[in-house]
């Protein structure tokens, strides 16, 4: 049985929009309790002692998204920052973000870096939000920082190996993904973190992310747990 503390999960919080179409609703309805529902599944994997929870909140291709929509996910990001900074400063929560957020809106890149700031000595849980997040941007910009290393002699291409790809990644500190969650029945990784996501295991649900509760988050936890981890070995080798 796979041990549920000191895991990093990941989510990819999909099915917002089609949450609301159900309903007859804007769009804008659908983020909006997604939202709701990233703060209650946070603080339910703070109670589980999950050592990093990653939350992909808006993806480099969402930038594309009508204009309106991108505006409002950039107000909820503010909303989000401020009413979760108490919790996430006073209960050991280190906030990170993982992407290019030199394109975040300066009023709301700067909320969310004092937020960073405000935590960065927090030894508890992870929360790593990914914005304006690819996970194939990720590996350009970590090869890019290698060979910088390389120009000036900090590095020699000879030493690259799988652990100097790790310290260059955007947040080296984080482990590699054990258990990705996807909401809304798509099954796919959509560009995330596919470096980390090496040998997750997956687990997929239809149910929409604005309907994904503690009781959800919980079955995944247990599906998890009992999943075999081979990482390439055979049931004899696991069992010696």
């Amino acid at each position: 049985m796979n041990d549920l503390q000191n895991i990093h999960v990941a989510i990819i919080m999909d099915g917002n929009g089609r949450w609301a179409k159900k309903r007859g609703l804007p769009r804008a309805f659908g983020h909006k309790e997604g939202v709701n529902t990233a703060k209650r599944i946070l603080k339910y994997a703070r109670e589980k002692n999950i050592h990093t929870l990653s939350m992909f909140a808006f993806s480099a291709e969402n930038w594309f998204r009508p204009k309106e929509e991108v505006s409002y996910l950039m107000q909820l990001l503010n909303e989000y920052a401020l009413s979760e900074w108490d919790f996430i400063v006073n209960n050991n929560v280190k906030f990170v973000i993982s992407g290019r957020i030199d394109l975040i809106p300066d009023k709301t890149r700067q909320l969310l870096l004092d937020l960073i700031d405000a935590s960065k000595n927090n030894k508890g849980m992870i929360l790593n939000l990914a914005l304006s997040y690819s996970a194939k941007d990720e590996l350009v910009d970590t090869i890019k920082s290698i060979y910088n290393k390389v120009a000036v002699g900090e590095l020699s291409i000879d030493d690259l190996d799988y652990d100097i790809i790790q310290n260059n990644l955007y947040i080296p500190e984080i482990q590699n993904i054990d258990l990705l969650i996807r909401t809304s029945g798509e099954k796919r990784l959509s560009n995330f973190m596919l470096w980390r996501l090496a040998y997750a295991e997956l687990f997929f649900t239809d149910v929409l992310w604005p309907d994904f509760d503690e009781t959800h988050f919980q079955e995944a936890l247990n599906e998890f747990s009992h999943r075999i981890r081979r990482f390439g070995q055979t049931d004899e080798q696991l069992k010696r």
